[in-house]
């Protein structure tokens, strides 16, 4: 077992047990840990193991890990099950679970450790208020011919989002297609709307908010918008999302 204090050592680390033969890498950690082996063992044939001991573990929920038993997630590492499971890609990074342009990912970028450290989730809120508070910026987002715009853009592998909320109703992380939610507003009002929406399952009856489906799309803007994928920023726009044409091996019941 290796202990990492820094993410990008985490991916070196993934990196090289796949080059030196290890058949399985654990990852005890949350998203951003698992996103960073990921991006360490993608298109090889490594599995992947998790042990959802992070802040947020939305992969491992949406796999159906039991978040509260370590030891059952372990037992099911030992077992060996593997599940087949797509492998998004946004440009040149890999992840698994979400990726986020505009409102979510402005929020990750300018809420600091510190900040976080110091008042905890109430620092997220800190942030929105203040990214809400300017000019929301312009998307245009294209699939083949058709093209849409909004101010903020969720793509999604899985069904989740932040935690227990089911924000991709149609979502399967085997099916090979991305789920994608173009919210057109993030006024103050907009987003108290938007999560109110969220929690009572009804925000894709926004006349606002468009849901679909795709294998692929590329999000444009002319302002200058930050891209995350699993909790971490990954740069701006343009960016082309699809997947990797080989699935991602996971150990799961």
């Amino acid at each position: 077992m290796k202990m990492t204090h820094d993410l990008s050592e985490t991916r070196v680390l993934a990196r090289t047990a796949a080059a030196e033969g290890y058949g399985t890498v654990v990852a005890a950690g949350g998203d951003g840990t698992i996103n960073e082996i990921v991006n360490g063992i993608a298109n090889t044939d490594v599995a992947l193991g998790i042990l959802p001991v992070g802040t947020m573990n939305v992969f491992s929920t949406e796999l159906g890990l039991p978040g509260g038993d370590l030891n059952k997630c372990w037992e099911i590492i030992k077992a060996g099950q593997c599940r087949l499971v797509d492998l998004p890609q946004a440009g040149e990074h890999y992840f698994v679970q979400l990726a986020g342009i505009g409102l979510d990912a402005q929020v990750v970028q300018e809420t600091s450790w510190d900040l976080k450290r110091s008042i905890g989730p109430l620092s997220y809120v800190i942030s929105i208020a203040q990214v809400a508070a300017r000019k929301p910026p312009r998307l245009v987002v294209e699939t083949g011919e058709v093209t849409r715009e909004g101010s903020f853009v969720l793509i999604g592998n899985g069904r989740f989002y932040g935690g227990p909320f089911v924000i991709f109703k149609n979502a399967r992380i085997d099916d090979g297609l991305l789920d994608v939610l173009i919210f057109r507003n993030v006024s103050y009002i907009d987003i108290a709307r938007y999560l109110h929406a969220v929690i009572f399952g009804i925000h894709v009856n926004l006349p606002d908010v468009e849901y679909f489906q795709s294998p692929n799309l590329v999000v444009r803007s002319e302002d200058t918008v930050p891209v995350e994928v699993d909790g971490d920023v990954i740069g701006n726009v343009p960016v082309t999302f699809g997947f990797s044409p080989r699935k991602l091996k996971v150990l799961a019941s």
